[in-house]
């Protein structure tokens, strides 16, 4: 599944990352599900739709990182105009996601409801700073939320209902179980 945001539906896939070598390749931090499939996919374009991409070839480096071959880019000199441009696709070109699967740019928007059904707030971004998923959810009092996108925490999601279900960490003698709630738990009083 994709990563990330959308920019006027384009689904970010993937970023371009340092020059490989001489002859034009390129690093490819690929955001999809299978890496490999980033080379597949058709109509591959940067955030502002003016420049479009085309793989050439392929191969794994390590875990979601390839090294590439992109078509018009054939030396050093030009693969250096493309480092660390993202890589977007138009939605309608992805395939349909698997029943109980979704792409992250699907889940922004989406109303973040408690399991009583109160409002917690909206889902405004799907981030991952190494340690898992996570969701950005702004609350109704213009705060921000960060929670760990887990079975637990995020027990039901439901794309066509335009809304997920959240069960926020709670705090245990002042600290959060399960990750961080927002940046006012943070700031706790010293002793």
């Amino acid at each position: 599944m994709a990563e990330g945001g959308e920019t006027s539906g384009l689904v970010l896939v993937g970023r371009f990352g340092a020059v490989h070598g001489v002859r034009g390749e390129i690093r490819v931090k690929s955001f999809t599900a299978d890496p490999m499939a980033i080379a597949g996919y058709r109509g591959l374009t940067d955030a502002a739709g003016t420049r479009n991409f085309a793989f050439r070839k392929a191969r794994y480096l390590k875990d979601d990182m390839l090294v590439a071959q992109i078509q018009g880019i054939d030396d050093r000199d030009s693969a250096g105009t493309i480092v660390n441009v993202d890589i977007y696709v138009p939605r309608a070109n992805l395939p349909p996601p698997d029943e109980d699967e979704f792409y992250f740019t699907d889940l922004i928007g989406l109303a973040a409801m408690l399991e009583s059904g109160e409002r917690f707030g909206t889902v405004r971004a799907v981030e991952n700073f190494g340690a898992g998923d996570f969701l950005t959810v702004e609350t109704p009092d213009g705060g921000t939320a960060l929670l760990p996108f887990t079975k637990r925490v995020v027990p039901r999601v439901d794309i066509a209902g335009r809304a997920i279900t959240v069960a926020p960490p709670v705090e245990v003698d002042g600290e959060e179980e399960g990750g961080l709630l927002t940046p006012e738990s943070q700031q706790k009083p010293s002793s």
